[in-house]
């Protein structure tokens, strides 16, 4: 069964963040699908990092290799079809790329950003919540 993942939720496993175990149990059987833009997503999120020198660059790159032992399976999304969520919703493109996974892929979404998780409950995604 597959299972919409966003950058909050790589971030935070990758991170070590407190939320990683549970996030890692809520996803344990899950085939883990996410928008092809999360790549660029992660990327953004670690260059954020080093411009605030919260990161060395050398953490970044170990970042990056632990993110691309992730098994994940990324998937186009339908431009047209986010920016009509983006519209419907008034939520930026990257969460609607989100939402339009979830719903193309007929799946639950994870995520631990509240605003991507209104808006994808308002859109009809169905969401694993963290125990």
């Amino acid at each position: 069964m597959n299972l919409v993942v966003d950058t909050s939720v790589i971030i935070a496993v990758i991170a070590d963040e407190p939320e990683k175990p549970g996030l890692i149990d809520a996803t344990r059987d899950f085939d883990l699908v996410a928008p092809e833009s999360l790549h660029w997503e992660i990327g953004n999120a670690f260059s954020a990092m080093l411009k605030r020198n919260r990161i060395t660059l050398e953490q970044a790159e170990t970042a990056v290799e632990i993110y691309r032992q992730i098994p994940l399976n990324l998937v186009n999304v339908d431009l047209k079809q986010a920016l009509n969520l983006a519209d419907n919703l008034k939520i930026y493109a990257y969460d609607a790329y989100m939402i339009a996974c979830a719903l193309n892929s007929g799946c639950k979404l994870i995520s631990l950003d509240s605003g991507l998780v209104r808006s994808a409950k308002i859109a009809g995604v169905g969401i694993v919540e963290l125990e």
